[in-house]
């Protein structure tokens, strides 16, 4: 069984579906932010602060190619940015499933508006920004995606339900 990945904007539920789909199809769940952070015993936020963007997305490759030598079938959600270089689409897409979760600006918005944990969004104006944001990856996430979900106003359950029932459709 090929590996089960979720691409999508911050906010999109990529964490939470990643953990519900991990209990409900009896997978480990890896999320690459988090494995970024342990190996790197700093939080998103801080290599941002400390090391830039650029770098921040060379460690999400390094972390990929990691993935790619691991056995079994996982589930794999990864960090906003990530698909935005071409070289880690290639990768997810080695991989396993991609499952871009498509959310609406407004939707992104009133899910993260009171995190300070989003390096990306601490500036006078986030609701522009992710819009602006949002516009321009959306085509790396299109590209990268072997199935796109539109979240917008759907449950957890439903969104699990789609996702399994493709699982199912892939395998």
């Amino acid at each position: 069984m090929r590996n089960v990945i979720l691409i999508g904007f911050m906010g999109s539920g990529k964490t939470t579906v990643g953990l519900r789909l991990s209990y409900r199809l009896r997978r480990p769940v890896i999320d690459t932010d988090k494995m970024i952070e342990k190996e790197e015993k700093r939080t998103i936020s801080e290599l941002f602060a400390a090391e830039g963007e650029e770098s921040f997305r060379a460690k999400e490759t390094q972390c990929l190619r990691k993935l790619l030598k691991n056995t079994g079938s996982y589930i794999i959600s990864v960090g906003g940015g990530l698909p935005l270089r071409k070289e880690n689409r290639l990768l997810l897409h080695e991989l396993g499933q991609v499952f871009y979760l498509r959310a609406d600006a407004e939707t992104i918005y009133e899910r993260i508006k009171g995190d300070r944990t989003r390096p990306l969004l601490q500036c006078s104006d986030p609701k522009t920004k992710i819009r602006t944001m949002m516009e321009r990856r959306d085509a790396y996430y299109r590209d990268a995606a072997d199935v796109i979900l539109q979240v917008d106003g759907k449950s957890f359950e439903q969104i699990l339900d789609e996702i399994e029932a493709k699982v199912k459709q892939m395998c």
